[in-house]
């Protein structure tokens, strides 16, 4: 079920109807009567295939507003004014869409989207947070360009980044065993610079922390994503941090609060001692062989072991290995396991797979207390899914 609530944001729910229309999904549209003010019952008619549902009264041998919650496999509210959010946090159920939240025990998802002002009040965050502890999927809105000149926080998420949630949410058995869980993770790879031009760098893409991401999200957890020159779309309902340098990831992450901690990101282990302040020539060399003086980089995974207090936060490591065979691998994994110190590593072999840039992953999972977990090749969604069920318990019991 696609809820449409009033707001001017309405317009670009109607390409999330045709995103989940053609991934597959059957829908049914229940626009609130100010929503159709901005786009017209035609429209969703007939971009769903289907009536639309508007008030309490039309079809009320079907007693609609307590079928459609009934029936449906996930509930999405796109956009989610502030208006919806009060209404729904207080049990108000004064028109269809109201209704059938009150009714509905499938996931429900809610994409808002409202000027800034409205975003901030603390009426609408004590609103978001208490809908969070429900379970309920409160997307981060974008920042951007609101109506008129106005810009910040409160924009619609991208349709296809929401479109993308959903069927995050029902690609798996629905869980929201992360809900109220602040989560930090770091993805792609940094850039030591040479030059104002070059850099030294690697192959990473950010995929799999981009994945990690939208899994945490349709868990319940408030996520937030430090990348580092991501090669593919940020999901919706996160707040995006972006940097470059180790430097800049290490000041970003210590700068957050969280209850748990990923550095997913491939952090480059050497910058030049110097950076040129101006493009270096090729003609001006007096040859062609070029030689810089590297460092190591800040250790940013260490730094925020020795930081944390007790067992808070949980941290999670990433370890990209070429390895000879699986018992080098291991080998290698649990001797970073121990000079990191974080609670769990995430080892991946990168040498005989392609494993940057592709949709697939195969992972073992290595544990403090000595557990291993091999997750064989799979896509990187569900790599994600299953750390986050090793996380999810041991998160609760530091919480308790």
């Amino acid at each position: 079920m696609l809820g449409v609530a009033g707001g001017i944001a309405a317009y670009k729910a109607v390409e999330v109807l045709r995103g989940l229309a053609e991934s597959g999904c059957d829908v049914t549209v229940v626009p609130t009567q100010a929503a159709l003010k901005f786009v017209g019952e035609p429209t969703w008619s007939a971009l769903s295939g289907k009536p639309v549902a508007t008030d309490v009264w039309t079809n009320s041998a079907e007693v609609q507003h307590v079928r459609l919650g009934q029936n449906a496999d996930v509930v999405v509210i796109a956009p989610a004014t502030a208006d919806v959010l009060a209404r729904a946090t207080h049990g108000i159920a004064n028109d269809l869409l109201t209704n059938t939240l009150l009714t509905a025990r499938c996931p429900v998802v809610m994409a808002p989207a409202m000027h800034t002002e409205m975003w901030v009040h603390p009426a609408t965050q004590r609103n978001v947070a208490e809908l969070r502890a429900r379970g309920i999927i409160v997307l981060e809105p974008a920042s951007g360009r609101l109506t008129g000149a106005d810009t910040g926080p409160g924009r619609l998420p991208d349709p296809s980044a929401i479109v993308d949630a959903v069927k995050d949410v029902l690609r798996r058995k629905p869980t929201n065993d992360l809900a109220g869980v602040k989560i930090v993770i770091s993805a792609g790879g940094t850039q030591e610079s040479i030059d104002p031009v070059r850099y030294i760098g690697n192959r990473s893409s950010g995929l799999q922390g981009v994945e990690l991401a939208r899994t945490a999200v349709s868990r319940g957890a408030h996520v937030t994503l430090v990348a580092a020159h991501i090669h593919v779309d940020p999901p919706a309902g996160v707040t995006l941090i972006n940097v470059s340098s180790a430097d800049d990831l290490y000041a970003a992450m210590h700068e957050q609060n969280a209850d748990v901690v990923v550095m997913a990101a491939a952090v480059a282990d050497f910058k030049p001692d110097v950076e040129a302040s101006k493009k270096i020539k090729k003609e001006t060399l007096s040859s062609e062989h070029v030689t810089f003086e590297l460092v190591t980089t800040v250790d940013v995974l260490s730094s925020l072991v020795k930081k944390r207090s007790g067992s808070t936060p949980l941290i999670v490591g990433f370890a990209a290995e070429t390895a000879d065979n699986h018992d080098h691998l291991l080998e290698l994994g649990k001797s970073k396991l121990s000079r990191k110190g974080c609670d769990l590593l995430v080892v991946n072999e990168v040498g005989s797979q392609e494993v940057f840039g592709s949709p697939e992953n195969c992972v073992t999972i290595l544990a403090s207390d000595g557990s291993a977990i091999q997750i064989e090749r799979s896509s990187k969604a569900s790599v994600a899914d299953a750390l986050w069920d090793l996380v999810a318990p041991r998160v609760s019991v530091i919480n308790r």
